[in-house]
Formats: C-alpha cells, structure tokens, sequence
C-alpha cells in the first residue's frame, strides 16, 4: 500500500493547535471557492444578455470552473506530497484570488471562461489540500463535528453568494463578483500563514503524467459532447464527442489499476464504506449541484424578476442546507452515516417533486421556498455524512488520496449536472433560446411565461430521478464507521 501514497512514511505532525481553529480557518477558503460557483449562478442570465451568448455558451462559465476544479484535483495527493499540505493549500488561495481579478477584467465569454478556468485550477487544489490538513490533525472520533464546522463554507457560500452577486449585479457592476475575492483571499493567507502546522517531511512520487492526460480530456469531451445537444447540434458530433469523452475515461481506469502511482488510488474501493458513500455522492451531486443555475433563471426568465432578488429567493434553501448540515455533523459521529444518508435523500427528492410539480407561470413564492427549504436540508444533510463516511476510516497516510477522490467526485459531477441540466433547458427553450427571450417584452414576456415554466417542469425531473437514484448506495453505507485501523487492513 506505501506504494500508492502521497505521504508515504511521513509521521503525523503534532497537534500543536486545535483542530476546530483549524476548520475556521478552512471555512474562509471554503467560503471564497463555494461563493465564486454561487454568485455566478445568479448571473447567468445577466451575462447571456451582456455577451448575446446562448445557454448552452453562457453555461461554460460555471462548468469550465467546475471542470478545472475537478481536473486539478487528482494532483492533490502528488502535490501535497511534493510541496506540502500548507504550502500548497496557501499557494492555490493566491493563485485562486489572481485568477478573480483576471475574471473581473474579462472583456468577452471567451476571455472570462479562460480566467474562469485559472480560477477551478487553482480552486482544485484549495479544497483537498484544506481537508488533508483538517483530516491529519483532527481524531477520528471529532471528524464529523469538525467536517460540519468546514461546512460552514457550504452555509455562507451559497447563503450570501446569490444575495450578494445580485445585488454587485445590479447596483455596482458584474466585474465586483470577482474582484470580491481578492481581500478575502489576503486574509485567507495571512491567517493560515501564521496559524497552520508546519508541513510534515514527506517522501515524494511521481505525479501520473499519463493519466491526468487522460482523465481531464476524457471529462472535457464527456461535458463538451452533453452541451451541444444545447446548442442544437444534431447527428453524430456530441455523440462522438461522449463516446470519445468515455473511452478516455475507462482507458483512465484501466491505466489506474496497474500505474505504481495512480492519480486516483483504487484500492480504497476495496471497503465497502468507501465504495457505497463514493457511489451516493456521484449520483447526488449531479442532480443536486447540477441545478443551481436553473432557479435563478426561473425567477429572472419567467417571473421577470432582477438578480437581487432571484439571490435572496435562492436563501431559504442555502439557509436550510447549512443547518442541516451543522446537525447532522455532531449526530453522524454518534449513529453513523448510513442511518442518516437514506432518510435526507429521501427528504431531498421530496422537495424536487414539490418544486416540480408547483412551478408554474404563476406559483406562489412561499410553496417554492418550502420546496427548496426541503432539498437543501436534504442536501446538506446528505453531502458532508456521505464525505465524512468515505472519509473517516482511512489511515494518516491515506487522507490525500481519499480526500481527493472524495473532491474530485463532487466537482466533477456538479459539472456534468450543470451541463446536462443547461442542456436539457435549452432544447425546451422556444426557438432562438434564451437569447430569444430576452429580447420579448411586455405582453409577448407574459404570453410566453407559461411555455417557459413548462420547460423548466420538464428540466427538473433529470435532477429528480438522479437524486432519488442516490438512495440505492447509500443503503449500503455502514451504519457505523469503521475503526481506522480495521480499514486500513482493509484497503492494504
């Protein structure tokens, strides 16, 4: 097993600070990576209409930055092993708020998907290399208390980032979307600077060349090939450009069971905690994640309203999810993830039926709320159990590898949610897509108003049938975690 490590040999480091100071910090470099993906979501319609750019065009904004966040993330482990958790956690918060700024300073769509994509690349790395640190200084029976304290990211993020991006939108400009990050950032390093453990000696390996090659161009392709269905393109292209998206990925896989330094450890499927959360989460997050960009169009498309306030109309369902996610934090330690995962999908599906089946030209804005109250409670309480079961009974040396597998999943999945959900929208779209609805005024928006909610009805079942699809793995999650040093034996 040392083979397969990002650590290998490496001693635990001291506890020397309290871990829960730790997870503070981390929530501010949470906060600056989740609140980039939420404010942006809020502006997508903004920016179709500033750039004349299509749906399906527009979408890569979001989707370009999960990807390269996915993309970045399987190097976590060889980085941290190279550079060092601390230096390389303060090296992707610098790199993550120069990246805001070149976003800020885009002067077209392909211009801001470039910066967008610096920003995920260095996002990639914030993310794994942060819980790598919390994993390696927090005790095993403290890690889901302190992975609800990090989640306090996933709280303010999505709490405070539509609110805020609308309201940059429409009273400053939408360039201060992203130059926001940048104090946030500064404050990010100098805290972490001063406060995180030095970095442990490590031994290094070498970082998978081949493989990164062939799993970042395998999703590219995979995510590229989804969107030009949007786009209209009909016959052979997507298709081609899927199936070339999926090759590549099981090329990846094959190439992972026998590479002596794989960029995604397989051998942690072995158990079945980490095989049935992993799974729960794949299938979660591409409904789940894949939906954030949808309400916001629904208020602003179909009921006309501004971005300040399709931001605070998507509060009551971050609201939801944070809390939720702060109870289910301190209970997953005592009665274990499988006994919770199941029930908050099923609360999670019951408020996308609700929204479903109410969202309409005309419905009223407190069923809608009451709807996404109950999938963000449901998602909140699915995302950080399922993390923290797949998560738990790993070894020291192990909490890079999994960690980033845990990370990449989740982007990766949020990317292909977003693109398909984008996708689906803009075939259900009337003829000319979104750019011909924003060029409807007055009556002609009104008439349209209940063709447009149907199509957003329809979009809504993917995310629906994905999250209800969730429930099968995460039956099989362990009702309690197993013991580390079980696991490790395990997955040796």
């Amino acid at each position: 097993m040392a083979a397969t490590l990002a650590h290998d040999g490496a001693a635990a480091p001291a506890r020397t600070l309290r871990p829960m100071t730790i997870a503070l910090v981390l929530v501010l470099g949470g906060i600056m990576v989740s609140l980039d993906t939420t404010v942006v979501n809020v502006a997508i319609n903004h920016l179709s209409e500033t750039f004349d750019a299509s749906l399906a065009t527009i979408q890569w904004i979001a989707t370009g930055y999960s990807l390269a966040l996915g993309a970045m993330v399987p190097t976590a482990a060889w980085a941290v092993g190279r550079f060092g958790a601390k230096r390389l956690y303060l090296a992707a918060v610098a790199a993550f708020a120069l990246g805001s700024v070149l976003a800020g300073l885009a002067w077209d769509v392909p211009s801001m998907i470039a910066f967008r994509v610096v920003q995920g690349l260095a996002g990639g790395l914030v993310m794994p290399a942060g819980m790598t640190i919390l994993i390696r200084a927090a005790k095993p029976e403290e890690l889901g208390k302190l992975m609800g304290t990090n989640g306090l990211a996933i709280l303010v993020g999505p709490l405070a980032g539509p609110a805020l991006g609308g309201w940059l939108i429409d009273q400053v400009s939408w360039r201060w979307m992203f130059f926001i990050n940048l104090p946030v950032g500064l404050a990010i390093l100098l805290l972490a600077g001063r406060l995180f453990p030095a970095d442990a000696p490590a031994a290094r390996r070498a970082l998978d060349v081949p493989g990164l090659l062939l799993l970042s161009p395998g999703l590219a392709a995979l995510i590229y090939g989804v969107t030009r269905f949007g786009d209209g393109a009909g016959g052979a292209t997507p298709l081609a450009w899927i199936a070339a998206g999926l090759a590549l990925a099981a090329a990846f896989t094959v190439r992972a069971r026998f590479a002596a330094h794989p960029l995604i450890d397989l051998r942690l499927f072995r158990t079945r905690s980490f095989s049935a959360a992993t799974a729960t989460l794949t299938v979660f997050s591409a409904g789940y994640f894949g939906t954030m960009i949808l309400a916001p169009l629904y208020f602003q498309l179909v009921r006309g309203e501004s971005a300040t306030v399709a931001g605070l109309l998507a509060m009551p369902g971050a609201f939801a999810s944070g809390v939720a996610m702060q109870i289910v934090g301190r209970l997953v330690d005592r009665i274990g993830a499988g006994r919770i995962v199941p029930v908050s999908i099923a609360v999670a599906a019951s408020g996308f039926v609700l929204l479903a089946v109410q969202l309409t030209a005309d419905a009223s804005y407190w069923g809608l709320a009451a709807a996404t109250m109950l999938i963000g409670a449901g998602g909140g309480a699915t995302i950080m159990p399922s993390m923290t079961a797949a998560t738990k009974g790993v070894s020291h040396d192990q909490a890079p590898a999994a960690s980033t597998t845990v990370n990449l999943i989740t982007t990766t999945m949020s990317a292909v949610g977003t693109a398909s959900a984008s996708a689906l929208l803009s075939a259900r779209l009337p003829d000319g897509g979104i750019q011909a609805v924003h060029r409807l005024a007055g009556t002609a928006r009104e008439a349209a108003a209940p063709t447009l909610a149907h199509a957003f009805q329809l979009t809504y079942l993917l995310p629906l049938s994905l999250v209800a699809a969730a429930v099968v793995p995460a039956l099989l999650i362990h009702s309690k975690s197993p013991k580390t040093s079980k696991n490790s034996k395990e997955s040796s």
